[in-house]
């Protein structure tokens, strides 16, 4: 069980490692931007908040859970930023749902800025000590942004043992592989039905653009 999820945080950080290569910033890391392929292997999707940022940016975007401190305050913020999301998709993960969970979103901001977190008493001190090291508030002291770079995530002793060349070259056996009948199968997505209403027809007197050429 703790494999799988090792192993789908250790594929996103080579896909962020590759994106900031680029001084591309995803910013929109969740579970529901996260696809498995056929092979087992992940890809991200959605890339509408993504952004090539070489120093800062102040654009405020993202899902309320997974904004990191930086941009609440409004300090403009980088590559820093993903990494923030990727130790609240870790805590996710392991835990079952989202460290600064509120159903108020002034309150998950409140949440995120204040700091604390809540470790369950049977999540193993590796993964606490990683997911601390990625939701550090300081810039400066995170994980993924001191001298070392990613280096810093890869060699903690979380990831200890995890063969990241055999992953990155795809060789590593994936921990599920969805169940296909062909390339065109939908099964595995939520059926959403179409909806069969149509919008109603204004009157010419309810229209406020009617009379504009």
């Amino acid at each position: 069980m703790i494999y799988y999820k090792r192993f789908y945080s250790a594929h996103i950080i080579t896909i962020f490692e590759y994106l900031h290569g680029k001084n591309i910033v995803y910013r929109d890391l969740k579970p529901e931007n996260i696809l498995i392929s056929s092979n087992g292997f992940l890809k991200l999707t959605d890339f509408g908040f993504a952004k090539i940022i070489e120093d800062k940016t102040y654009t405020l975007c993202g899902t309320p859970e997974y904004l990191a401190p930086e941009i609440i305050l409004n300090k403009g913020h980088g590559k820093a930023v993903d990494w923030w999301t990727l130790g609240i998709l870790t805590y996710e993960m392991l835990v079952g749902i989202d460290p600064f969970n509120d159903d108020d979103p002034m309150m998950v901001y409140q949440k995120i800025i204040k700091g604390k977190i809540k470790f369950p008493k049977n999540i193993e001190k590796e993964a606490k000590s990683i997911i601390k090291h990625l939701l550090d508030a300081d810039v400066t002291q995170r994980y993924g942004c001191l001298k070392n770079g990613v280096k810093d995530i890869l060699d903690h002793r979380w990831f200890k043992g995890f063969d990241w060349k055999s992953l990155l070259f795809m060789n590593q056996e994936a921990p599920y592989i969805p169940k296909l009948k062909s390339n065109s199968d939908t099964s595995n997505f939520s059926n959403y039905p179409d909806s069969d209403s149509e919008i109603p027809t204004l009157k010419p007197d309810k229209d406020p653009f009617y009379n504009w050429i």
